[in-house]
Parts: C-alpha cells; structure tokens; sequence
C-alpha cells in the first residue's frame, strides 16, 4: 500500500476572476502534489470554489443575473484557468454541491446540540468584501486590517460558536506541535496577535444574508461563510456527523491545507476548533504561502495593476509562467512580478541555461556521432563532481521539497544545468571531435552531458510537465531513474528550441500599443 498524501488549496472566491496571484496558490499545490507523486504517494489534491456569501448577492445583482448563475459562470472560468495551467487537481469542489450543503447543515447542528453554537445578537464592524466583523482595535486607521476598505456598524441576532472554549487547547497545541503552521512567522502571529489576547465567540449565521446554507433548524438564518467554506475539506471526501466513507478514513487528516498568508487565521483558529467540535483530528500542516506583488503592490482591480495567468500564457507559454510562479516566490517572503522579470528569467534561465544546454548537445550528438551515443567510460578527473551533483541531485530536490522550499528545489536542480554548460566548456567537444584518437572520450563527454539532462528532465516534471516531457522525446528515452546510468544508450532525435529568447524592446512597445 502507498503512504497517502492529501493536499488542499483555500477554495477560490467566485467574486471574479481569479488574477496571477490568486493561481500562484493553485500552481504552488501542484508541484507539492506531483512531486509526491514522483516520490511515489497516493497523492489526493482538491481544489474548487466557495460560492456563498453577501459579496456573490451584491455582484450577481449588478450583473442581473441569479446567485446561481453568477458563480456557475465565474467557478467555470475558475476552472478553466485552472486547467490551462496544467494543474492535476484530482477533484474540483463547489460549496454550493447538494451533498456540501446538506453535511454543513448536519455539522451546524450537531455543533447546536453539543453545546458549541448558540444563539445571540451580533454588534460589531463589518467588512463586505472580506465578509468578517471586527473590534475597533482590529481595525487599522479605521478600516478593515485585511484589505484597507470601509467598514459599516451592523447589528442582527446570530448564532456563535464557542471558540473561547478552546483557547487554551489550541494555544498549547500550537506549541507543541511547531510545524503544524509554517512558515513560523505565521505561527508567531497568530499566537501573539490572534490567541494569546483572547478568542471572541465567533459569529456563524447571518439574518440579512439569503444567498448561503439554511441552518436547517432555524429559517431564518443562514450558514456564515467560514463555518461552510472550511467543512468543504471533509465533506467532500465522504465525511458526515454520523457516518464516515472510507476515502475520508482513509485521507483524513489532510496532510497539507496550502493558503494564502491572508487567510491563515481562520485556518489556524476557527478550523481547528471546527473540527475538535466534530471530534475529529488536525491537519498536519498548514503552509500560509507568501503573495505575488506587482511592481511590488498588492495586485487590485482598483489599483489597475492586475495581470491575469491566461493573458501570460498567450504571450509566454504554460511552463515559462509555471517557471516564473515557482521559482521567483520564496518560502516565507512575498515575490514581485512584473514583465521585465519575466523576460529576464525567460531569457536568461529557459533559453541561456536550459534550451542551450538541451540544443547545443543534442546538436553535437548528431554532428559527431548521427545522434547515436552509448558510454564507451574514458574517465576524466573533472568528471568526478560533475556526476557527484547529478547523483546528489534527487536527494537535494527531496530536502527542500520537504521542506515545501519549492523555489530552492528549482534552484538545485539548475545549479545542474549550470555545471553542465559549464561542463562543456571545460571539455571542449568542439576540439575533442577534431583528433580520431580522442572519439570514445568526446563519446563520454556527450554521454554524461545527455544523461545530466536526462535527470534534470525527470526532476523537472513537477514544476514544468510539458518541458521535461519534450525534453525526454528530444532525448527519445523512457528511462526515468532520476540518478546517471552507466549503461544506458541514446538514439536521439532532432533537437528543436524549447524557448525563444523574447526582445525586451520589442516586446515592451507592442505591449504599449496594445494599451
């Protein structure tokens, strides 16, 4: 039997669109999850969309058309994004599935008849689009301290859950248990701003809200948006208050919730008391993952500064983004994208480091020997710690995917492609190929430099599938051992630019047309 690994993203609002930022999260849960896949989990990734709340009322109403149908058309688009960046989710959830709806109302009353939920009245600062209450000494300058936005006094009669009650348990579980929330500075300030201050009760239902989950017991009263949207990582793998399928005996508890920084209190606070409500165990990890900024700011629709993943993969391709998502945001720090970089990483990683390395030796294979190659093994002492990093390199990417350091992992893995340009240099084929007597050793030289490749390929694949693919057809090979092979052989076949290097210049002032 394979160890399993469950991994979830946050599920998507279906406000709008979801801009490049938002698909770092979906991307970032990818790699983790075929990765795993790789290392030879029965990996199980879940993403989807929640649909509920005052903003979906508001937005559906501007655009004329029913809650349900707003969120059909925006979760598609979800969807779709999702699909075009070549994510292999293994299911795609919605809050407003029939069986979702109706566990959550099972799980509200049960957490009713338990004791956890009561009913009372609610006064407090309420933020629309971020759909939470604040106190006045949460608020920053005045307004909401998640998105900068005016909040209005509401008051209505709710149902609460308890979450005082389980202040003290959480606070010492986190403790005890130091990598439940990464990376730590996360942990720190949920502690030290969050817990250690004190839990309020927290209000899950709502009166002047129609489009969400009716508490069932209550009319007039429907399910508040955390209490529905967190549930969506149980109730979809089979989990009911008195019954329980085998794949959630089998998932539970999730291995990796993967969510923006953003949302990592309610996360780490309400969801943990959620499910000791239930009686049911933790997840083992939380990872709150940095943001991309553009231009260094937070991106906005009102700030004019939002780019969109498919409008990056008409003009670069799926894995140039893919590439530029994983690689230039860091464990524990915000990224920046902007297109300069872009480029720059295009044209000094992919076409320098990558696709020169793959044409130039392929292309040197076919002059030299008609694309034939097997290891004739004329050893040299600089070969030595050329194949001690490509044997090195497996354990390496192992080490920081662990560590969920995917950014590093990429990192390792062209320190490789490096040394092999580098490689090249040192040997020189071009003056090797010139003298009969040295034959079996330019041989060798191609023959390390193809399986250096071959490797790099392999261990590409969780973060550029449709590269290390090509790469291995260029190759024409099936050997997937991600270490050297002493006795493999090449029948290659015609090399062919896996990126074109892009002309800032131009590229910049047919943008500017564009605009």
């Amino acid at each position: 039997m394979k160890e399993k690994f469950y991994i979830s993203t946050a599920i998507a609002y279906t406000s709008g669109k979801p801009h490049i930022g938002n698909t770092y999260e979906i991307v970032l849960a990818d790699a983790i999850a075929r990765f795993k896949r790789f290392q030879g989990y029965d990996v199980y990734f879940q993403t989807g969309t929640d649909e509920h709340g005052i903003k979906i009322e508001e937005k559906a109403l501007a655009a004329g058309v029913s809650p349900k149908e707003f969120v059909d058309s925006v979760a598609q688009e979800i969807r779709r994004i999702w699909d075009l960046m070549n994510t292999s989710y293994d299911r795609f959830v919605r809050t407003t599935d029939p069986n979702h709806e109706k566990v959550v109302q099972h799980i509200f009353k049960k957490m009713y008849e338990n004791g956890d939920i009561y009913k009372g009245e609610y006064k407090g600062l309420y933020c629309t689009p971020c759909e939470s209450f604040w106190t006045e000494s949460q608020l920053v300058d005045g307004k909401c301290p998640d998105c900068g936005r005016e909040v209005k006094e509401q008051s209505e009669e709710a149902y609460f859950f308890r979450l005082s009650k389980y202040q003290e348990r959480l606070e010492k579980y986190i403790e005890e248990h130091p990598d439940f929330i990464q990376p730590e500075s996360r942990k720190n300030e949920m502690l030290n701003n969050f817990i250690k201050p004190g839990l309020q009760d927290l209000c899950v239902s709502r009166t002047s809200l129609k489009w969400g989950i009716p508490v069932d017991f209550d009319s007039e009263h429907v399910v508040y948006v955390w209490l529905d949207a967190l549930t969506n990582y149980i109730t979809n793998i089979g989990y009911d208050v008195d019954s329980t399928s085998d794949l959630f005996q089998k998932l539970w508890p999730a291995d990796l919730h993967l969510i923006g920084k953003d949302i990592i209190r309610f996360h780490t606070i309400y969801w943990p008391c959620f499910l000791w409500s239930l009686g049911l165990e933790l997840p083992k990890k939380i990872f709150g993952h940095p943001w991309l900024l553009m231009n260094c700011e937070k991106m906005g629709k009102s700030k004019g500064n939002v780019i969109y993943a498919d409008d990056l993969v008409e003009k670069f391709g799926v894995d140039a983004v893919r590439f530029y998502l994983l690689h230039e945001i860091p464990f524990s720090s915000d990224g920046n994208i902007t297109y300069d970089l872009l480029i720059e990483r295009i044209n000094g990683e992919l076409a320098n480091v990558l696709g020169n390395l793959v044409q130039r030796t392929i292309s040197m294979a076919k002059k030299y020997f008609e694309g034939e190659i097997s290891n004739p093994a004329i050893h040299d002492d600089l070969d030595d710690s050329f194949l001690d990093s490509i044997n090195h390199l497996k354990d390496a990417v192992i080490f920081k995917m662990d560590q969920l350091q995917v950014s590093d992992a990429i990192t390792e893995i062209f320190n490789v492609l490096r040394n092999s340009n580098k490689y090249i240099d040192e040997t020189t084929p071009w003056i090797l190929a010139k003298t009969d007597d040295c034959k079996d050793r330019l041989e060798t030289v191609l023959y390390h430099l193809l399986e250096s490749i071959r490797v790099c390929a392999i261990l590409l694949e969780s973060f550029m599938p449709d590269t290390s693919k090509e790469i291995l057809r260029q190759l024409n090979q099936e050997n997937l051992t991600p270490a050297f092979v002493a006795d493999n052989s090449y029948s290659l076949n015609d090399p062919a630019p896996l990126f074109q290097r892009i002309d800032r210049e131009k590229f910049m002032a047919e943008l500017d047309n564009v605009k």
